[in-house]
């Protein structure tokens, strides 16, 4: 029997996990899986160390139950690896961004956890972060699974307080949103990316993995999870009304990407240097992820991850994570379901 390890905040969502914990272990029983539990504790890094040793343990799945943060951490703990276990993901956070892009049910843990049963999977992209030092020499490399964001709204996440998240859940994040937009300071910075560079006063910076950031699905409206490439989005030096006027053209579904302070682009590989003293934060997939310099990497298909692939756009995976459904189809033809016809279109191979 393969084993799987659930590592799990047993303060997130208000303990939801927790409470359901039994009956979401009985679902990945059901999938085939040997399953444990280990709750984080407060130590630094708690999930992230556990995580690394049940990879190197050997178990073939490790779910992270909790906010993106602990997501992140687990991500932290295998992503270095040259074997890397499959994720599975249970939300149980204020934004939920990962699971939103996955297609995991947000509101319900155990919902989220019979995704398993499903047997469907995608090979994410991971963004590698390699800080910098002033004689040029490279760090110890960070991970990340959904956003890296530079600049002051960047501080948003880490800057709410824990106990205000979960009392107060999104509203959190727009009262402290209000009062960072106040004072907003452009940084100066090189940009360096694929295919060009950009050289100026910068108000802010993403590089973007999936759609689902901040709550939003339309910052980044053709996001593929799985091509190697980054969304880069570099908001020029811009003021209050030009800021509210782009999050108004997101909201309208995408408009943003024409607009004359924006800067949008498709890459691999991404260099940001300040060019003065002040110093450029970096926030990592709603944590703090240290300071530029930094160089940041895509790491094509990188983790594998349980997913709702048939509750998936097209648009938003490769062509050939679409044939796993055909792959599916295929099989159970040839256990005698010899009457199945095979659609063209993969989403309607999944629905048969």
């Amino acid at each position: 029997m393969k084993r799987a390890r659930i590592i799990y905040n047993p303060s997130s969502g208000r303990e939801m996990v927790k409470r359901d914990m039994l009956s979401i272990l009985n679902v990945y029983e059901e999938a085939g899986y040997e399953t444990s539990t280990f709750a984080t504790t407060p130590e630094t890094l708690s999930a992230q160390k556990e995580a690394k040793r049940a990879a190197l343990a050997g178990f073939d799945l490790i779910v992270a139950a909790g906010g993106d943060g602990t997501i992140n951490e687990v991500v932290n703990g295998i992503a270095p690896l040259d074997k890397r276990p499959k994720m599975a993901i249970i939300p149980a956070g204020t934004t939920n961004d990962y699971a939103r892009a996955l297609k995991v049910n947000r509101d319900d843990p155990l919902e989220a956890a019979k995704v398993i049963l499903k047997d469907q999977t995608i090979k994410m992209d991971i963004g590698k972060i390699s800080p910098k030092d002033e004689a040029g020499q490279v760090g110890e490399a960070r991970y990340y699974m959904n956003i890296a964001a530079l600049g002051t709204l960047s501080e948003l996440t880490y800057a709410v307080p824990s106990a205000m998240k979960s009392l107060y859940g999104y509203l959190a994040y727009l009262v402290k949103g209000a009062e960072l937009l106040t004072r907003l300071k452009p940084v100066k910075a090189k940009v360096t990316f694929d295919d060009g560079e950009y050289d100026g006063d910068i108000s802010m910076i993403f590089l973007a993995l999936t759609n689902s950031v901040a709550g939003f699905e339309s910052l980044v409206p053709d996001a593929k999870l799985d091509d190697g490439k980054f969304t880069l989005l570099i908001v020029k030096k811009a003021n209050m009304w030009q800021i509210a006027q782009m999050v108004s053209q997101v909201l309208q579904g995408g408009n943003h990407i024409n607009n004359p302070k924006l800067i949008y682009k498709k890459t691999s590989r991404v260099s940001i240097e300040p060019l003065d003293a002040d110093p450029i934060k970096v926030n990592l997939d709603g944590e703090y992820g240290g300071d530029a310099p930094m160089v940041f990497d895509n790491l094509k298909q990188h983790i594998e991850f349980v997913a709702n692939l048939e509750d998936m756009s097209n648009d938003a995976v490769t062509e050939k994570i679409q044939e796993q459904f055909v792959e599916q189809v295929e099989q159970l033809e040839k256990t005698g379901a010899d009457d199945i016809d095979l659609p063209a279109d993969p989403e309607d191979t999944a629905k048969k």
